[in-house]
């Protein structure tokens, strides 16, 4: 994109493409890449999904936007369905991630303003989380690379090593109002909370009044294999941020809450423009009516128990290349000997997708409907561009 009016924000691949279906996406000259991307774990039915598209095209041709300042009907069809599959009470929609993130921190200051406890605004975070690119969320990912050349960092948040409990403990204090985590770190590179671990986290926010923050904008809606992440586990949050896989591609977020921890946002205290608008809902209810049909997170399952046999049979092929397989369902990770990126350019050579992530992993995304096939024949480019990889650091040692 040199040359472009573009800010130069991205490090992009020199790849465009001009349309989509299902896994693949296809460049302009017709070139195929089969696609373990998916948008950054967005694309959750793939590429122009016939529901998705009827469903957005139908409401393309009726309303596109009225604000909040009036009833949507879409907006209560679908809050109602999210409250009925997950622990929640109330819905306040958004447009991406990091706003659903936003409402969730507020929504926990505010449960303790109006409770008479004003000075609990802090939050306990995780090393190596990743909760969006506002001035509040770098602050609550803590991560020094997204921080710097933004002024002093937005106060409030205080991290603590990933699954060290002891140190939530000693990290809670008079001003603490909650403890905020990703289920499955992913940029953090696909790191899983043990359900133990988020247990002893209830009981610690159950004891100390906390509001438990799960941020489920890429393990949600699927990704691993049930709706919610959390529930792989016995626990349940009082607060959760959602977006990625719920508008399959369409810009949509909410923040889901307990009645109880919801009860400070009252009229006026929060707001947005474009969040939850008639498009939005359309796409978001379409994504829901295909992932809570009857078998389908069954078949995530079984997908994913065929894609980590085939990468686990990949790190015993190149031990110098692959280290380990990382991930719940299909949130797949490969722990890289070598240079992530080194991994990722080869895997795009072999007209593969995929995307880095922290601590040198190289994360698999593929679409909910990846079939089986699509699988196997990822395993191939993957295999093709491993032993090209493992030849030159032959040829080199020689």
């Amino acid at each position: 994109m040199s040359g472009s009016a573009l800010y130069e924000t991205f490090a992009r691949a020199p790849l465009a493409f001009e349309r989509g279906e299902g896994s693949w996406l296809i460049t302009e000259s017709g070139e195929r890449y089969l696609d373990f991307a998916a948008g950054i774990a967005v694309n959750s039915l793939g590429h122009c999904h016939p529901h998705l598209v009827a469903a957005l095209t139908e409401q393309a041709g009726k309303l596109w936007h009225v604000s909040n300042l009036y009833q949507i009907p879409g907006q209560s069809r679908l809050g109602e369905r999210l409250v009925e599959a997950s622990f929640a009470d109330r819905v306040f929609f958004t447009n991406s991630g990091a706003e659903a993130l936003e409402c969730a921190i507020k929504t926990a200051r505010r449960y303790h303003y109006i409770n008479g406890r004003p000075e609990r605004f802090r939050t306990i975070t995780f090393e190596g989380a990743f909760h969006g690119r506002t001035l509040a969320t770098i602050a609550a990912g803590g991560q020094q690379k997204y921080l710097d050349g933004f002024g002093p960092k937005a106060d409030g948040f205080d991290q603590v090593p990933f699954g060290d409990i002891e140190a939530v403990e000693k990290a809670i204090g008079p001003e603490t109002a909650a403890i905020l985590l990703e289920p499955v770190q992913g940029e953090g590179g696909i790191r899983a909370f043990p359900a133990p671990f988020l247990d002893k986290l209830r009981a610690l926010a159950d004891k100390h009044d906390l509001l438990l923050i799960l941020d489920e904008v890429q393990t949600g809606i699927g990704r691993t294999g049930k709706l919610f992440a959390y529930q792989w586990s016995s626990i349940e949050p009082d607060i959760m941020a959602i977006a990625k896989g719920i508008g399959g591609g369409f810009p949509v977020g909410a923040c889901l809450a307990t009645e109880k921890a919801a009860a400070g946002m009252t009229p006026g205290v929060h707001g947005t423009t474009f969040g939850g608008n008639p498009l939005a809902m359309a796409v978001g209810n379409a994504v829901l009516d295909v992932v809570l049909e009857e078998g389908f997170l069954d078949s995530v399952q079984a997908r994913a128990l065929n894609a980590r046999q085939m990468l686990a049979s990949l790190v015993d092929e190149f031990p110098q290349v692959f280290e380990d397989v990382r991930g719940n369902g299909l949130l797949m990770g490969l722990k890289c000997r070598m240079a992530n990126t080194a991994v990722l350019a080869a895997v795009i050579d072999a007209k593969m997708l995929a995307v880095t992530a922290g601590d040198n992993v190289l994360r698999l995304l593929p679409p909910l409907t990846v079939s089986d096939e699509e699988i196997r024949e990822a395993g191939e480019r993957i295999r093709a561009a491993a032993a090209g990889l493992a030849a030159r650091a032959t040829e080199k040692v020689a």
